[in-house]
């Protein structure tokens, strides 16, 4: 068909549209006619949202909310685009007792719904004005004229399915019945996709919707997936504590999608900002259009940071000086490793001096010890080295060389951001700058700057939840919450144990991984690497290939790739240990035609392309299908050790080891469909496999 051929059908499709819209608004209009209990404005209103219940929507009018005094609210009202509490009013402004009146219905609507899996993000208050004509906000209550409340609701994100809005429905009719004579009779939808729709059978009982929901969800795009939760993490997300509070759990158990509904959850129930951060620079853009997705209306007051940017603009708010230049630093290091480390007893246990820059970073700095004789003494968690007096006086005098050069040369390094953060936040007693902070990815932290984050609340109801997982640590060395003076005892330390991600197969060769390293996490539990889940799960698949040279290797890859599915790349991630492996991958695909986003530049938003990124970059997110090229060559050839032309001791080669087997146990789980685990099997001269 030309053209003008399509452009005429758009113009017909658009005119039949019209008239269907026109006929449901008339017969909408002469039913509400013959409602009598309400004036002429609440008329036009009901007519509006009869409207909508020819296009899949269910409405419930006049509703008795059993043990809520103050609820007012004249109808519910469920559709495609979630549950929303309607308040009708005749003209006027907006009284103190009706807004509290309708949050007390819309409460009790979350926690109906909650049984259901439905988290509070698809719960919505509205006060709907008979005979004006706006659209603000009251809080958390969005304010609508009656020409604005039809359009508003039709143009929705789509969050539910068809069977799944009448379940809701039905479930919330038998929670809130109706008075006598309330009944509306509601006209069936007349719009042919939604007789498709309402062709699957929909009667569930509460343990059938959620299992239902969930599996749709997890099929379905984001803005489903945001809507239903384990009812369990519906009550994490809806929970009053009472002080600082921490999630924990293993991998694929939901962690950050409930970190996210608590940030929607806790904007819209007060009246400060919330403060959502994280280690990774590339995680708040994800996260941020995440929740702009779910919950459009108050994704304005969260902030999304890394922790550093986060820190370097608050002291620049505060007119303190940072010079960071991590060039400059990192060669007042080598000048120092070079003075002064170099000819040390250091040399005996590691002679790279990777290793003992990371003890300056995440050990002395890290954990903010300023003199020889605390670091002398401090236990260097997830350190495996054994260090005595003397070689912590070298790391010590390595440290002070270091510092002095650094000093010399006017610049400052990301630790020093932190230190000069937590002192500001420490000194100013001011009213705390956020209502609340979540932070997420937790044990990727520094002691100093979960320091920093915990001096912006303080100990204040719901005012600090720390998200993470001490088997997924990315980085050396570690922490306990105590040494931060942040006390979680009791219920406000909750553990997930049930996977959503990943299938059986795929946690299997995942856990294979890390299952002889036991970890001590952030709450100082020691806990074995191989931790038993309960998995929802069952579709995904391992697919290993082993080839003797890289090319041979790098073909397949490509084959893998191209066999996908078409729109398969928008939710594919390629994974490399290296910023030298993402070259030569970039290199790879880009000659063959794959299109690539770099993970450090995705945002969240659909990308028909393969995202390229290394294991750490990938934290926090999740692929349907995850591919992982010359998995297990950093173990092969002895890249592990990091060594630089010399022979390290076992402790710290077994260190090292541990973490990289971390970080490819977070890459392995972050697949859902398919994991694919590429190996090089390099043969000798002599023929044997080297």
């Amino acid at each position: 068909m030309g053209t003008g051929g399509a452009g005429a059908q758009r113009v017909q499709e658009a005119r039949r549209q019209e008239r269907l819209l026109r006929e449901q608004w008339q017969a909408a209009r002469r039913q509400a006619l013959g409602w009598t209990a309400v004036g002429e404005g609440e008329q036009r209103v009901l007519a509006q949202l009869l409207v909508l219940t020819a296009r899949g929507w269910r409405l419930l009018v006049d509703r008795r909310w059993s043990g809520t005094r103050s609820a007012n609210a004249d109808m519910l009202l469920v559709g495609p685009g979630g549950v929303f509490v309607v308040d009708v009013t005749a003209g006027g402004e907006p009284r103190d007792e009706h807004a509290a009146g309708l949050l007390a219905a819309t409460k009790a609507a979350e926690s109906a719904v909650a049984s259901l899996g439905m988290s509070p993000v698809a719960v919505q208050p509205l006060m709907v004005f008979a005979g004006r004509r706006f659209d603000a906000g009251l809080g958390r209550i969005r304010l609508l004229g009656e020409h604005e409340i039809g359009p508003v609701l039709l143009s929705q994100r789509h969050r539910l399915r068809a069977e799944s809005v009448r379940a809701i429905a039905d479930h919330l009719e038998r929670v809130f019945p109706g008075y006598v004579g309330s009944a509306v009779e509601q006209q069936a939808p007349s719009v042919p996709e939604l007789h498709r729709q309402e062709s699957v059978e929909g009667l569930f009982d509460l343990e059938g919707l959620r299992d239902a929901a969930l599996k749709g969800a997890r099929e379905a795009p984001i803005e489903q997936w945001m809507t239903f939760l384990h009812p369990d993490q519906v009550a994490l997300v809806r929970r009053n504590w009472s002080g600082p509070a921490r999630i924990s759990g293993p991998a694929g158990t939901g962690k950050t999608v409930v970190a996210l509904h608590r940030a929607a959850h806790l904007a819209r129930r007060t009246t400060g900002r919330i403060l959502y951060v994280t280690f990774a620079n590339n995680l708040p853009r994800v996260q941020s259009t995440f929740l702009r997705t779910m919950a459009p209306a108050v994704a304005d007051r969260v902030d999304f940071r890394s922790l550093h940017s986060w820190a370097q603009e608050f002291l620049q708010e505060r007119g303190v000086q940072v010079r960071l230049h991590g060039d400059k630093a990192e060669t007042a290091f080598s000048l120092a490793w070079k003075n002064v480390g170099r000819e040390s007893r250091l040399v005996e246990l590691d002679p790279a001096p990777t290793y003992w820059r990371e003890e300056i970073d995440y050990v002395i700095k890290g954990r903010g010890l300023t003199s020889f004789e605390e670091y002398a003494t401090v236990h260097r968690r997830r350190r495996k080295a054994s260090l005595r007096r003397t070689h912590r006086q070298s790391v010590w005098e390595l440290y002070e060389a270091y510092e002095s050069l650094r000093g010399e040369r006017g610049v400052h390094d990301f630790n020093d951001v932190l230190s000069f953060a937590l002192a500001e936040a420490s000194r100013r007693r001011e009213r705390p700058p956020y209502a609340a902070v979540i932070v997420d990815e937790v044990q990727d932290l520094t002691l100093v700057g979960v320091r920093l984050l915990h001096a912006l609340v303080g100990d204040v109801p719901n005012g600090l939840l720390l998200v993470g997982d001490g088997q997924q640590t990315v980085y050396p060395g570690g922490f306990r919450l105590t040494d931060a003076g942040i006390d979680i005892r009791g219920d406000r330390g909750q553990v997930l144990r049930t996977n959503y991600r990943n299938s059986k197969q795929i946690l299997d060769a995942a856990l294979a991984v890390v299952a002889d390293d036991a970890f001590e996490d952030i709450d100082g539990l020691r806990t074995p690497g191989r931790r038993d889940v309960d998995l929802t799960y069952h579709e995904g698949e391992v697919v290993r290939v082993t080839r003797p040279t890289v090319d041979a290797h790098d073909r397949e890859l490509l084959d893998a790739l191209r066999a996908l599915p078409d729109g398969a790349p928008a939710d594919t991630a390629l994974l490399c240990p290296s910023m030298r492996a993402i070259g030569h991958y970039q290199r790879l695909l880009t000659q063959a035609g794959i299109p690539v986003c770099q993970l450090e530049h995705y945002e969240g938003h659909a990308v028909d392309a393969v995202k390229l990124g290394t294991y750490r970059r990938a934290k926090g997110l999740e692929f349907k299908n995850v591919f992982l090229p010359q998995h297990d060559a950093v173990f092969a050839n002895g890249a592990a050790a990091g060594t630089a032309g010399g022979t390290e001791t076992p402790q710290t080669a077994r260190e090292r080891e541990e973490l990289l087997r971390s970080q490819l146990f977070v890459a392995m789980t972050r697949a859902r469909d398919l994991l694919w685990l590429g190996s090089v099997t390099r043969v000798s001269e002599g023929g044997a496999p080297s």
